[in-house]
């Protein structure tokens, strides 16, 4: 039917791939790309069908143009790095190929995260027939989903929204992340940001800190706010909305050993000169740390994200809680992955089908909550994600 290029071999990437093997009647051909072609190989050996792998450097637009115009694919799933973004999309311009990512571009030198470089692709994706979906992970992407269904089938106007993301895995690190260790710490470092009464307002870093019991005996969390990019999408796309915040667990030995980390400036993003040679400190502290790949055998335990809303429902109010549990046993059984892959990696290869489909089209820049949630929730529950709707 199709033809898909994935571009980057990481964990998201592997789980990507083999979601994408497991259907073939929809991904026909399997192109899979990344600056290490030796990654793609071993990946490769986990699906259980042909699947071509090229060596390319994401950051070389006439080079993964070239590779665009060879294969001709019908879309590209870029999950490599969110700074990669722009680079991509121009190589999908060019060769007229449509686009899918899982996390909006920052630029590498700022820990900026925002959709308007990206929306800024809006009219040369349009003017070439392209389709280009951002943020087809969890969190951007499957809350943004979830965020569209309670809307379309529960309320007649949502005022407040409150993301919750709780990772109640246990790797027995002293200290990891469970994705990129760069894009991770500067994620959680950044200012928080939270929309109340029309606007964005900007508070520090993980000051606002809530208890959060999970339902089905996931446990209880610590969970503290900060900004994550989907808010920017959704407040635009929902105007009624009052309030939205993000909030996410961390377990207090993760803070401190973070704390100490930024005290001591390894969590600094611009170069310092360090015996005649300019390095980066959080580069060099992610070469330290351990590869997130290698926590899915370690890894026990579930997560537990979703988003509860608040609204009006026939002039009376109503809060709805959307939810989805990932274990991370299950998933490393399935994929060879923990759930935070796995939970980024199923909604990317279900966007991507959604797209191939013909159930979600256009020309464009387009996010999530933008689509019809409907045809991307049933799938949710047929390909390992599956969700519960409660009213609390």
């Amino acid at each position: 039917m199709s033809k898909v290029v994935i571009i980057g071999a990481g964990g998201v990437g592997s789980v990507v791939a083999q979601k994408c093997g497991q259907l073939p009647e929809v991904f026909t051909e399997i192109v899979l790309a990344s600056r290490t072609k030796s990654k793609c190989d071993a990946i490769a050996e986990l699906i259980g069908r042909p699947v071509v792998t090229e060596q390319v450097d994401a950051d070389n637009v006439p080079e993964l143009t070239a590779l665009l115009k060879k294969h001709k694919p019908d879309l590209v799933i870029n999950v490599a790095l969110p700074y990669q973004d722009l680079h991509i999309m121009d190589a999908c311009l060019e060769a007229g190929v449509n686009y899918l990512d899982t996390a909006n571009y920052e630029p590498l030198d700022t820990a900026k995260f925002e959709y308007k470089w990206q929306w800024e692709y809006q009219e040369r994706f349009k003017e070439k027939g392209l389709m280009a979906l951002l943020g087809s992970g969890f969190d951007p992407g499957v809350t943004n989903v979830f965020t569209a269904y309670l809307n379309k089938h529960y309320f007649d106007e949502i005022q407040e929204l409150n993301i919750i993301d709780v990772n109640g895995g246990d790797h027995g690190q002293p200290f990891a992340t469970n994705f990129n260790p760069e894009i991770n710490i500067r994620e959680i470092t950044a200012e928080c940001r939270h929309w109340e009464d029309g606007k964005f307002v900007e508070t520090p870093a993980m000051s606002e800190k809530q208890s959060f019991t999970c339902p089905e005996e996931v446990g209880t969390y610590n969970i503290y706010r900060m900004y994550h990019e989907e808010l920017e999408s959704l407040t635009l796309h929902f105007p009624t909305l009052k309030k939205a915040q993000f909030w996410m667990s961390f377990g207090d030995s993760y803070l401190k050993h973070l704390e100490v980390l930024q005290n001591v400036g390894m969590t600094r993003i611009d170069p310092v000169l360090f015996e005649g040679k300019e390095i980066v400190p959080i580069q060099f502290l992610k070469a330290l740390l351990p590869d997130p790949g290698s926590l899915g055998p370690l890894t026990k335990g579930n997560t537990c994200i979703g988003c509860v809303v608040k609204g009006i429902k026939d002039g009376k109010e109503l809060t709805k809680y959307v939810y989805n549990i990932c274990s991370h046993e299950a998933s490393y059984e399935e994929v060879k992955s923990q759930a935070i892959s796995y939970t980024t990696g199923v909604p990317a290869m279900i966007g991507a089908k959604m797209m191939l489909e013909g159930k979600w089209a256009g020309s464009g820049v387009f996010n999530m909550e933008q689509m019809d949630p409907d045809p991307f929730m049933d799938d949710l529950n047929k390909y390992g994600l599956p969700w519960k709707a409660v009213t609390l």
